[in-house]
């Protein structure tokens, strides 16, 4: 579609009253999906216990303890035999402290995360110095790193500033991170250490890559944007980040009680994302909510 009929057909909107518009790509992915189905089967077998969140949304996690599910961050209070790691995946030294404990222990990480830990491991094995691009403290972080003798975590500049000066960095990033932050922190510790070998393995996963982007090209031509996601989830977040940059009014809801009938215009476009832990339940509530007290029209999927 050229600019010119995209124009058009947003004042066409425009003209007509307030339109919701979703983001090409936004909601769960095949790994938050696999996770959830996957605790779903095994609590109809026995008890079972997440070894933390299974994902980060409330709902979700709300749904999975109505139908039995036990959460527990500690292997040593669990009360099940069965425990799951969860889609964020864990290090070996977690999982043998879960073992330890003598749970019987089954797998929920999204393969991608397992991608990014055997790269990790190649990287220290191949004699570069880890540098992690993510968030300190966040789960997916904590198992990437716990098996490594020697890393950094970084998350911007300052953090990079601060780094010891190495022969060999090797870089990579939690695979929820927007990947033009990847890339710019990658250039950037290039040339903080011009004389360095810098390796970079693109661990972002595809789905972040695809919501990201969508969401880019989803506030360039909105009035409003709605993200849609738990609080805590990393990868909402950051989608909340990026809209802000190319749409002046952008909120972070959990769900439609959340929205608030005086940030919604009057007119023009309403975009909606929501990040990969959301349910499609969750993103049609919200919609329904802008309806209700908006009269907005029906849906328009993607305006390009």
């Amino acid at each position: 579609m050229t600019t010119q009929t995209l124009r058009y057909k947003v004042n066409a909107f425009e003209e007509r009253g307030l339109a919701i518009v979703r983001a090409e790509h936004l909601g769960m992915c095949f790994g938050v999906r696999d996770a959830i189905a996957l605790a779903q089967r095994e609590v109809t077998v026995h008890p079972l216990t997440v070894l933390g969140e299974l994902v980060h949304n409330t709902t979700v996690l709300n749904n999975l303890e109505q139908r039995g599910v036990r959460f527990e961050n500690e292997p040593e209070r669990v009360g099940t035999k069965a425990a799951m790691i969860t889609a964020h995946g864990a290090s070996d030294r977690a999982r043998a402290r879960a073992r330890s404990a003598g749970l019987q222990v089954s797998d929920a990480t999204c393969p991608l995360v397992h991608f990014a830990h055997e790269k990790a491991r190649n990287l220290a094995a191949a004699g570069f110095h880890p540098v992690i691009i993510g968030r300190t403290g966040h789960v997916e972080v904590r198992g990437l790193t716990e098996d490594l003798a020697a890393y950094d975590v970084v998350l911007n500049e300052a953090d990079i500033d601060v780094l010891e000066d190495r022969p060999r960095f090797g870089v990579m990033s939690q695979t929820t991170q927007p990947i033009a932050r990847v890339r710019a922190l990658v250039e950037y510790l290039q040339a903080r250490f011009p004389r360095a070998e810098v390796r970079f393995v693109d661990t972002v996963c595809k789905p972040t890559k695809q919501r990201q982007q969508a969401a880019v090209d989803l506030a360039k031509k909105s009035d409003l944007i709605l993200v849609v996601g738990g609080v805590n989830s990393n990868n909402t977040a950051e989608l909340a980040q990026t809209c802000a940059q190319f749409c002046g009014a952008v909120h972070h809801v959990q769900g439609p009680d959340d929205v608030r009938a005086g940030w919604l215009p009057e007119a023009g476009v309403l975009g909606i994302t929501a990040g990969t832990s959301t349910p499609d339940e969750t993103i049609d509530a919200v919609e329904d909510r802008v309806r209700e007290l908006t009269g907005a029209l029906p849906t328009a999927h993607h305006l390009a």
